[in-house]
């Protein structure tokens, strides 16, 4: 399983999405790449729906189809409807689990 960060310089969330990401990984897991975006145009060939966003095997689990890409700060909601940085551990393990599926 390919995942990659995409982020822009300084993100304050991108750790800690790298951060719940470690905590749901197995140990054996391949490292996480973490990319830095500086501009639109980049945002947009690499799929970034806003900083920080997560790619399991080049697809985006959080953003909604129509999602525009762009270098904005991105906030995800939990199940609860709380707002955060980055996704919830729970939400992780669930995008995760559902990619080791091929969903």
């Amino acid at each position: 399983m390919e995942l990659v960060v995409l982020a822009v310089p300084d993100c304050p969330n991108a750790p800690t999405m790298l951060r719940r990401l470690e905590q749901v990984l197995p140990h054996e897991a391949a490292p996480v790449d973490v990319r830095v975006i500086t501009n639109d145009e980049e945002a947009a060939r690499t799929g970034m729906h806003g900083s920080p966003t997560l790619l399991i095997n080049g697809n985006d689990p959080f953003a909604p189809p129509d999602a525009d890409a762009g270098v904005s700060c991105r906030i995800y909601r939990d199940a609860d409807g709380r707002t955060s940085g980055a996704p919830s551990i729970e939400q992780l393990a669930d995008a995760l689990k559902r990619a080791g599926r091929g969903e």
